[in-house]
């Protein structure tokens, strides 16, 4: 069989160029896969980048510190990285650019590991001073109710003893009496009576102060009015109308005590009813009694 060189010649030239062709196609197909995948790749990057970037601001916005210095140093480092993450999303992705900001990122997450210790630690300080400050107002509001609870206690006991200390009285007995040939007589008779005797005792009180002690008789006859009237006497508020006063020493012992008490002019005669006898200690009256005249 007889061929033709420029007919072979053709078609080794025609198969060498569908060759090339057919490499130059997968090398263009790969390649295009290969930056394809590579874009990809550094489009993930930069998203990873902006995506802490964004939860860094995020624990910023949650995070508050009362310090000045460190409240400042939050604000400092929320600004950078804001603009960090700004200047990121404006530029176009490629190996440079994420390199950078990955090292930016590096960082702003080691000073940002500092500032949050700081502020964790200096906050547990502050939990722990607030604990301490509670367990101090409760023990302080517990000392202040036993010291409350203490002085109530002490106001009646207090008052208990001053209670117990006051001057008492007992056994009153009133009698009138008539004047036979300068003698004192007992009489029931209105018409006849000058006087009436008051006896008392005082009791035992070792509670009680010794001393001068002050006591009011008060006689008050049928018509509501105070025989043998010496005044008044002012007590504060109070007031008392007496018809004698008598001073006696107290020795905190038992002592008998009988008072006569004169009827003034005015009295004369004395009416005929109930007599009320009363015994005061200043004005706190110690007791009473009555006479009755016919």
């Amino acid at each position: 069989m007889i061929v033709n060189p420029q007919l072979f010649n053709y078609r080794l030239i025609s198969g060498s160029l569908i060759v090339a062709i057919a490499v130059l196609s997968v090398f263009s197909f790969t390649n295009y896969q290969s930056v394809k995948a590579h874009q990809q790749f550094l489009e993930q990057e930069k998203q990873l980048v902006e995506t802490e970037l964004s939860q860094m601001i995020m624990r910023y916005d949650n995070i508050s510190a009362n310090n000045t210095t460190l409240s400042e140093a939050l604000n400092t480092a929320k600004r950078e990285t804001i603009l960090t993450l700004d200047s990121l999303r404006i530029l176009k992705s490629d190996l440079s650019v994420i390199s950078k900001f990955k090292n930016q990122l590096i960082v702003l997450k080691s000073n940002n590991k500092s500032l949050f210790t700081t502020i964790d630690s200096l906050d547990q300080t502050n939990e722990a001073l607030e604990a301490e400050k509670i367990l101090a107002f409760n023990a302080f509001e517990e000392q202040r109710d036993i010291n409350t609870s203490l002085i109530e206690e002490n106001k009646l006991l207090n008052a208990s003893l001053e209670k117990g200390a006051l001057l008492t009285a007992n056994s009153f007995k009133a009698e009138a009496f008539k004047t036979i040939l300068g003698k004192q007589v007992v009489t029931a008779k209105a018409v006849n009576a000058k006087s009436i005797e008051v006896c008392f005792t005082l009791a035992e009180n070792s509670l009680t102060e010794t001393g001068a002690k002050e006591l009011y008789i008060q006689i008050v006859n049928p018509q509501n009015n105070v025989m043998a009237d010496k005044g008044a006497m002012n007590f504060g508020d109070s007031s008392l109308i007496y018809s004698l006063k008598k001073t006696v020493n107290y020795n905190n012992k038992v002592l008998d005590l009988c008072v006569n008490v004169e009827s003034d002019v005015n009295d004369q005669p004395l009416t005929k009813g109930t007599y009320f006898v009363s015994v005061f200690h200043e004005d706190r009256k110690l007791g009473d009694t009555q006479v009755i005249l016919k």
